[in-house]
Order: C-alpha cells, then structure tokens, then sequence
C-alpha cells in the first residue's frame, strides 16, 4: 500500500527541545514500546550537540519522521551510527525513509565522516531491500539478540538478532546505486531467503515457532558466510514478497 503523500514534506535537522519531545512521542507510536525500552528526550538533546544529528520530517508543522544518530569510534576512525528511524504509518511506503537517509549522509559527508552504520532486522524484507538495493549499503556482521527480547509487539517476542549496515557514502558502490546505475556486478556466492509469510508467523503465538526457527537458521547461515569473507551485497524480491539475501565477496577498500 502506497502512503500518504510526501512531495509537501520538509527534512530538516531538529534543534528545538520541543521538537527533540515530539520524536520522543513518535518513538513510542511507531514500535510502541514500553517507558523502560524508550530512548529518553536527553538523549535525543546530547546526540544533537556531540557531533550526531536529530533529523525531523515535517509535514507543516508535524512531525511525521525522524532520525537520530550519535558519533561512534572503531579502530581509530570516526563514523556515525543511526541508532533510530521513524516514520508516522500514513506516510510510509512512499520513499520518505530513503529521502530521511539522504538527509543523513548529505549531513554527514559536510561534516567529514565517510561511513554511517545502523543495525536492522534480517527478517524485516522491506527494509532489507531499502538499505541493500535503494541505499547501496552492505552488511557483514551479525549481532545475536543484540537488545535482549523487547517490549514491541513488532518483534514478535523474538531475540533481537541484528545485521550492522555499513554505508560506505563515497564509495563506487554508493556513488552508483543513488545515481540509479546499474548495480555493481559481483559473483553471488550465497543466498539466504525470507519468506513472505514471516510477519504473520511472528505476529501470532501458534506460528511464532516457525519465525524462530527460520531466524535460527539464517543466523547459522550468516555467520558462516560472514566468517568465510563473503558481505550482503545484493537483495532479491519476488512477486510473492519473499525476499532473499544475496552474499558475494567485496572488494572495494573500505576496511574500518
């Protein structure tokens, strides 16, 4: 289903307290978390003012989408990591999480950082596609239950398993994908599928074993493929909406 129109929607950065409380409340709409998994007002505040950004999507004056992100280290260099996106339910599908993304790394690169991360739910197929086909980003980590079994009744009381995206922002591979060029060919080494069916199989207690089970087996299956050098690099759907990971060897030098 196609969302509300997004044409008449500002993107810009939030610095007003106000506003910074008004993502607080679209956190809890959109995962409808309890308080205890809620990420507070003070840290959307001091991840605008240490070098990380709080990014609003504004339809006049509301917010209907944000982004937050927060400054991170690893082996000496500085990236950044979007720890949350949103976006109100009338106005998804319909390319605002991708226009919110842009925003980022357009803030990003003016400030001298080349890679942003962010970590997703291998069993969400949509956003799958988003991240690996319409942002160009790659994945070769996985974090096993990486939040602990949360309070939001979309994740189906299923661990918390994570793939880290790794958005390279100037790199050939980015660079091509927002150019809208065909991908990057690469020899497919590995494919891991998700079924369609999986969202109704974790939304209810009766099939919820079957959701678990297809999270086990990926998981097996990417830190197999991940200790043996291959990355996600590709993502397929197909006419029924079951999607599929497709795994390669990368080799552009984007190392940290």
């Amino acid at each position: 289903m196609t969302g509300a129109a997004t044409s008449d929607v500002t993107i810009r950065k939030c610095d007003a307290l106000a506003e910074m409380q008004a993502c607080f409340a679209l956190q809890k709409e959109v995962w409808k978390f309890s308080d205890t998994d809620l990420i507070p007002v003070r840290m959307f505040v001091v991840a605008s003012k240490i070098g990380g950004h709080v990014i609003g999507a504004f339809a006049e004056r509301d917010l209907i989408g944000f982004a937050l992100a927060i400054p991170g280290m690893r082996n000496g260099h500085c990236y950044l990591h979007s720890h949350m996106l949103a976006v109100r339910q009338q106005y998804r599908n319909a390319g605002l999480g991708r226009r919110m993304k842009l925003f980022q790394r357009q803030d990003a690169l003016a400030r001298g950082f080349e890679l942003m991360e962010w970590t997703f739910d291998p069993l969400e197929i949509k956003n799958s596609y988003l991240n690996i086909e319409r942002l160009g980003a790659i994945a070769r980590r996985y974090n096993v239950n990486q939040y602990g079994i949360t309070s939001s009744p979309l994740q189906g009381g299923l661990p918390t398993d994570r793939l880290v995206a790794e958005w390279w922002m100037k790199s050939e591979r980015v660079e091509a994908v927002l150019a809208d060029a065909p991908p990057t060919k690469f020899e497919c080494r590995a494919r891991i599928a998700v079924p369609a069916e999986i969202y109704e199989w974790k939304a209810e207690k009766t099939t919820r074993a079957q959701a678990l089970a297809v999270q086990a087996n990926n998981r097996e299956r990417f830190t197999t493929a991940f200790a043996e050098g291959l990355s996600v690099l590709g993502y397929e759907r197909d006419e029924r909406g079951n999607g599929r990971f497709l795994l390669g060897e990368w080799d552009e030098p984007w190392r940290y």
